[in-house]
């Protein structure tokens, strides 16, 4: 078990190496066509340009759809507008990330509900650890983007290759707080196997024993 902890400890230190990257400053200085009126949540613009057959799945310097601009830039009604002209809502950016995923890691819960309404699958592997939606909401303690991702399909025990399940990683990567706390349960409701463990075969009821997190414990039992 000290094997696990050590190791979801330097996870957690070099997780931000692969981290979703936002459009920066320059980024943004750059866009034209649909990425620029997606970062401005100019509907009017992308129908006219969508209109004029612009590339909607156009790509920027970190492979970055208008969607993703969009999803970043928290522009529902711009990403609505887009999914209607026909954009591939489950493309991946080079971060191997999705619009939902990068909602979920923003704490967007309506965008959320709103790229799974317009095609985004939840079950769509994503990031460099082969991870999904879900498991980047439940690392983050994203209560109530789990609660909307788990009633939306997302499958629940889906397995990275870290070898966690989203139940896992909302022990080990999280601060044992509320948030993270009402994840747990969330996902035990919903039916996560607590049975499942990490590559050591430690659970998650052993990792939230060896973490002192008496609230997790409780429902884990």
């Amino acid at each position: 078990m000290l094997r696990s902890i050590i190791f979801a400890a330097t996870v957690g230190l070099c997780g931000s190496a692969h981290a979703q990257t936002a459009p920066s400053a320059s980024d943004i200085a750059s866009y034209t066509g649909l990425h620029l009126a997606a970062h401005q949540g100019d509907v009017a613009a992308i129908n006219r340009l969508i209109a004029a057959d612009a590339d909607l799945n156009a790509r920027d310097r970190a492979d970055r759809t208008p969607a993703h601009v969009a999803a970043f830039a928290s522009q529902d009604a711009a990403l609505t507008a887009l999914a209607t002209g026909g954009a591939d809502m489950n493309a991946l950016d080079n971060r191997v990330y999705d619009v939902l995923t990068i909602a979920a890691v923003a704490d967007d819960p309506e965008m959320v509900s709103l790229a799974m309404e317009l095609g985004n699958a939840p079950d769509l592997i994503t990031s460099v650890y082969d991870g999904t939606a879900l498991i980047a909401a439940a690392h983050l303690g994203h209560s109530d983007v789990v609660a909307r991702l788990v009633a939306g399909g997302a499958p629940i025990n889906h397995v990275n290759n870290l070898a966690w399940t989203a139940l896992i990683e909302a022990v080990v990567l999280g601060d044992g707080g509320p948030d993270h706390i009402k994840t747990v349960q969330i996902l035990v409701d919903a039916g996560a196997d607590k049975s499942i463990g990490d590559r050591d075969g430690v659970t998650p009821l052993q990792h939230a024993k060896a973490r002192g997190y008496a609230e997790m414990i409780e429902i884990l039992q």
